[in-house]
């Protein structure tokens, strides 16, 4: 990297870390919304690095604090249709056994624990992306904003990815333990696996040809939904600052992304 943009990512850094706070737990994220109030600008050129770099800050903001409040709670993932975690693919076909034989509650128990466990996670999560506005360049901030409805997102996503999950993993494994996830996952086992000759040898076979070694890491199978649920919804509220002019609840949202046409 050279010095140029050194400079220049330091200066954004200080920016962003600079903004007035407001509250609740954005502020101990450095993710507070800014105060700064100028005259309404028209085009992206005619926007300040400030301007830019807080707008952004708001709206990512404003995408976190939705995501938690959405899904970090009792019920958050379980009841949420477009992010509930399903039963793995390759358990699948033992789970259409288990409920043809009348042992679907092991399922919903399976289910509903990796559910919890991500939700008990996500809070804990949010405290990763207060950096990724520091490391954002200007060129970054104009391909944003003139970007998709999902283009903050996928900047989000594409440089947090790997420490975010480097970063959730503990927490989830920790959750699926608190919650049983394990448990439920060696009764499931337990039952498929009901050994013997006849039928339980034929379970046996479902599960020595269904549950692979992989199927077995619960708690990275958790963790990667966890995070697209999460990211699914820092999306959808983004995509609503960018089309709904009322979702825009800052003045330098307004500024931004009335700037850019969005």
């Amino acid at each position: 990297m050279n010095t140029t943009m050194k400079k220049i990512l330091l200066a954004l850094s200080f920016i962003v870390a600079t903004g007035a706070a407001h509250a609740g737990w954005l502020d101990a994220l450095g993710l507070t919304k800014s105060s700064t109030n100028s005259t309404a600008s028209t085009g992206l050129a005619a926007l300040s690095q400030t301007q830019m770099a807080g707008g952004l800050k708001d709206a990512l903001g404003n995408g976190l604090q939705h995501a938690v409040a959405s899904l970090g709670h009792d019920g958050g993932f379980l009841t949420n249709v477009a992010v509930k975690i399903p039963v793995p693919e390759k358990l699948q076909s033992a789970e259409k056994t288990l409920r043809a034989l009348g042992q679907g509650k092991l399922v919903d128990d399976f289910i509903a624990t990796m559910n919890h466990a991500a939700e008990q996670a996500v809070p804990e999560a949010a405290s990763v992306f207060g950096d990724a506005v520091k490391q954002m360049s200007i060129d970054d901030a104009k391909a944003v904003l003139t970007g998709p409805d999902d283009a903050a997102t996928q900047f989000f996503r594409r440089t947090t990815q790997t420490n975010l999950y480097a970063r959730f993993l503990p927490i989830v494994q920790k959750a699926t333990t608190n919650t049983g996830v394990t448990s439920a996952y060696k009764k499931m086992l337990a039952k498929v696996n009901g050994g013997g000759s006849g039928f339980g040898g034929t379970l046996g076979g479902l599960a020595n040809n269904y549950l692979g070694a992989d199927a077995l890491d619960v708690d990275a199978y958790v963790t990667n939904h966890a995070l697209d649920g999460l990211f699914k919804m820092v999306a959808d509220e983004e995509k609503s600052i960018r089309q709904n002019p009322v979702a825009r609840t800052t003045d330098l949202m307004k500024q931004v992304f009335g700037a850019v046409g969005k």
